[in-house]
């Protein structure tokens, strides 16, 4: 059975997306621990990050690295905190939130609350970067 980040994947489920290639994907947590709190799938369904064949794990990881650049663009903040924790959905995903402190990384205290059309607007202006920048990939 296919997991929700695979649905969203397919166009099954909403997302509010950021960024997309080949290979992987990027769209905003619904349940962010900030505003611009993005997640980064590889399109390939696998659970365990370090299960992903080398080159599979390189191209998420570069992925990553220019959506986190577009994001820092986009957002106000000092950087992009990543981390992968990976235990509540059975595909591979790299969390990377916008922070000023390592405290704003705090999963377990309250979430960020985010209007829809606050999200829609991160998403697009997080894509739009990635557009205008493209050349730089």
């Amino acid at each position: 059975m296919a997991t929700i980040f695979s649905r969203i994947v397919a166009g099954e489920i909403p997302s509010y997306k950021v960024a997309e290639d080949e290979n992987n994907y990027a769209f905003l947590d619904i349940n962010p621990v900030a505003p611009g709190h993005t997640l980064v799938i590889p399109k390939k369904e696998v659970d365990y990050i370090f299960d992903l064949s080398d080159e599979d794990y390189a191209s998420l990881q570069m992925f990553a690295k220019r959506v986190a650049e577009a994001m820092k663009r986009a957002m106000p903040c000092s950087r992009i905190g990543v981390t992968v924790m990976g235990m509540e959905v059975p595909h591979t995903h790299i969390h990377l939130i916008p922070i000023n402190a390592e405290t704003d990384m705090n999963f377990f205290g309250d979430k960020a609350n985010v209007s829809a059309e606050e999200m829609t607007r991160i998403a697009q202006a997080i894509a739009a970067e990635m557009q205008q920048h493209s050349e730089l990939y």
